[in-house]
């Protein structure tokens, strides 16, 4: 085992995985949409501008243009495949978790209409136990999440 895996802090990277999941989620669903609209740009002609002001003829305008949407593309190819990457990773642990503690988890971290203290009012609720015993339950999901993504 690596020595750096021993000073990781576990428990502040799964939340940190955790929180990006949505974002990673949106990745994948809408890159192929924005690769779509960056080609319709690359082969629509650009309308004049009408401000006034004398223009100046640049004859690699074209191929600047081309060359930045190729290049957005390339982005966008690569933020996919990291968001490709992050859920092969994550989607396992995250279903190798009970119904309880992937309520528990999307309660305090993925869902970010409510504030923290929504979030236990909601678990007490749904589990009928106090404060502290959601508090608690958090901290083991959370526990059981890290292990799973990083092991002991």
């Amino acid at each position: 085992m690596n020595i750096v895996w021993q000073y990781l802090d576990k428990k502040a990277a799964a939340i940190n995985a955790l929180k990006d999941y949505s974002s990673m989620q949106y990745i994948i669903d809408h890159t192929d949409e924005e690769i779509a609209g960056i080609q319709e740009r690359m082969n629509s002609p650009r309308s004049p501008k009408l401000t006034g002001m004398p223009s100046v003829h640049d004859p690699k305008t074209g191929e600047n243009k081309l060359a930045a949407c190729i290049d957005e593309i390339d982005v966008l190819k690569e933020r996919y495949r990291q968001a490709l990457e992050y859920m092969n990773w994550f989607q396992p642990a995250w279903e190798a978790l009970s119904e309880e503690e992937r309520f528990v988890l999307q309660e305090f971290y993925l869902n970010v209409e409510h504030k923290q203290i929504q979030a236990v009012l909601n678990i007490c609720d749904r589990f009928n136990i106090e404060r502290s015993s959601a508090y608690n339950k958090k901290n083991r999901a959370l526990q059981h999440l890290a292990l799973l993504l990083y092991g002991k």
